[in-house]
């Protein structure tokens, strides 16, 4: 396990060349449209359904596909029905229930 780690630590250590747009050959320019990763778009998601902004939610959703989205969106319920139970002392079943006006079980 040791030795994945070591060559893990050695691949992304590694000084990269810095490249410029101006140093950059014309083949090799990076197209100059921002790129989202999953979790910004989840964030972005919720966020603007939080707040029933629908020109927001029709522009995060457009970020990544729907499965990448919707697998976002899932990871960011999960951590924040677990920060909300931690802050409360109280199990992340009881706080998910809580959220959705449920009973407690």
């Amino acid at each position: 396990m040791s030795g994945t780690l070591a060559r893990l630590w050695k691949l992304f250590s590694r000084p990269r060349p810095i490249e410029s747009p101006e140093h950059s050959p014309p083949g090799k320019r990076r197209p100059e449209k921002r790129t989202h990763n999953l979790f910004e778009a989840a964030a972005a998601y919720v966020s603007a359904c939080a707040e029933d902004d629908q020109d927001g939610i029709d522009e995060a959703a457009t970020w990544v596909s729907p499965e990448a989205l919707s697998f976002g969106v899932n990871e960011l319920a999960c951590r924040a029905v677990i920060a909300i139970a931690r802050e409360r002392d109280e199990s992340p079943s009881a706080v998910a229930r809580t959220l959705l006006g449920l009973p407690t079980a």
